[in-house]
């Protein structure tokens, strides 16, 4: 019985952060460039196709799993040299190791593509981000969709070449 007891509380105890949320990986951003976009959401889409191209290692290619390990929204006022002016998270992940790994993958993507046909060249940019157990992720205005759910409509998926 004592041993049922201390498997039970091995099966509880807090597991530590996994070794793939420990760091996050030197950036491979293209240079910085202004941004095409003359809309906030035309941006999203932009500075999502930038992270991406700044962690193409860590990109979930193709449909995601049907349980997500966490679920981040973040918003970034970017100002006009690309910068990240502020950053706070609107939605916080039920697992605690991502969004910290978030923040700073997010950070290291800077500088952003200049939002320079924005009013004043700054843009606020509010981004869900879907973070898998492995480490891998994939933005809201760039998913693939989820196994079990219905598709909709996605803005512009991995699969498709960008413009």
């Amino acid at each position: 019985m004592l041993a049922g007891l201390a498997t039970l509380a091995a099966l509880l105890a807090p597991v530590p952060a996994a070794a793939q949320f420990n760091m996050v990986p030197p950036p491979q951003c293209p240079p910085q460039s202004p941004a095409a976009a003359a809309t906030a959401e035309d941006y999203r889409l932009e500075a999502s196709r930038h992270i991406y191209n700044c962690f193409p290692g860590r990109v979930y290619l193709g449909v995601l799993p049907p349980l997500i390990y966490g679920v981040i929204t973040v918003e970034a006022d970017i100002d006009e040299k690309g910068q990240i002016a502020t950053m706070n998270v609107v939605r916080k992940p039920a697992a605690e190791v991502v969004e910290p790994w978030m923040i700073a993958l997010l950070r290291r993507a800077a500088p952003f593509p200049v939002p320079a046909k924005l009013p004043g060249g700054v843009v606020r940019f509010v981004e869900t981000f879907f973070v898998d157990r492995s480490g891998l992720f994939q933005s809201y205005s760039l998913t693939e969709g989820q196994k079990g759910v219905p598709p909709t409509e996605v803005a512009s998926p991995l699969t498709a070449t960008p413009p």
